[in-house]
């Protein structure tokens, strides 16, 4: 198949925007070689010498978007602040890598034995959770005690701003996210550690 003339790193990125183009639009069951080549209007031959398999361009085609999409660390001065402008970014920026794992991803998960979380690993490997970020910021200035929350509950917005995106598939209003980390999140925080 004839195709545009581009190299390297240009090349490569087209490659993998064509890829994310094919996963966000078809979904994994749908996904192959063949109509990623086609979509990048280039041949499969170029995509193999790249990537030995499907998985490989899914794993780098995924990896390219989160890079892309990187969210900068908000530093309002307060955790609330913080928190709730970190979800507006992920609102605007990541939900659509969030429907591509959860939903999308099926089969992968399938063919490869891993996990959204296996798959999270390899994509930003040793990676400290933004989330953990914010609230050791909010620890370091007195907000909330030591010690006393959970990387579970550090994740709790953030989880509930998912699943509130799975639910309608449409990016969440700013009034929900505020009751999230209002009556939720902050609540959880703050409460005094049970023994």
């Amino acid at each position: 198949m004839a195709g545009i003339r581009r190299h390297g790193r240009a090349l490569e990125r087209a490659l993998l925007d064509a890829a994310w183009d094919e996963l966000v639009e078809n979904g994994y069951a749908a996904f192959t070689m063949d109509a990623v080549a086609t979509r990048a209007r280039t041949s499969r031959p170029v995509l193999y010498r790249r990537w030995a398999d499907k998985h490989e361009l899914v794993r780098a085609a995924l990896t390219q978007a989160v890079e892309r999409d990187d969210i900068a660390i908000p530093d309002t001065g307060t955790l609330r602040g913080d928190t709730i402008a970190l979800m507006r970014a992920a609102n605007e920026t990541r939900l659509n890598i969030a429907a591509v794992l959860t939903v999308h991803l099926g089969g992968y998960y399938q063919e490869t034995g891993t996990s959204p979380a296996d798959l999270r690993e390899s994509l930003l490997p040793g990676r400290p959770r933004i989330t953990r970020i914010v609230l050791d910021r909010a620890i370091a200035r007195g907000e909330v005690p030591r010690d006393s929350v959970s990387d579970r509950i550090a994740s709790l917005p953030y989880l509930l701003l998912q699943q509130e995106f799975l639910l309608t598939l449409k990016p969440v209003p700013l009034e929900v996210i505020e009751e999230i980390v209002d009556t939720i999140f902050l609540p959880a925080v703050l409460a005094p550690p049970t023994d």
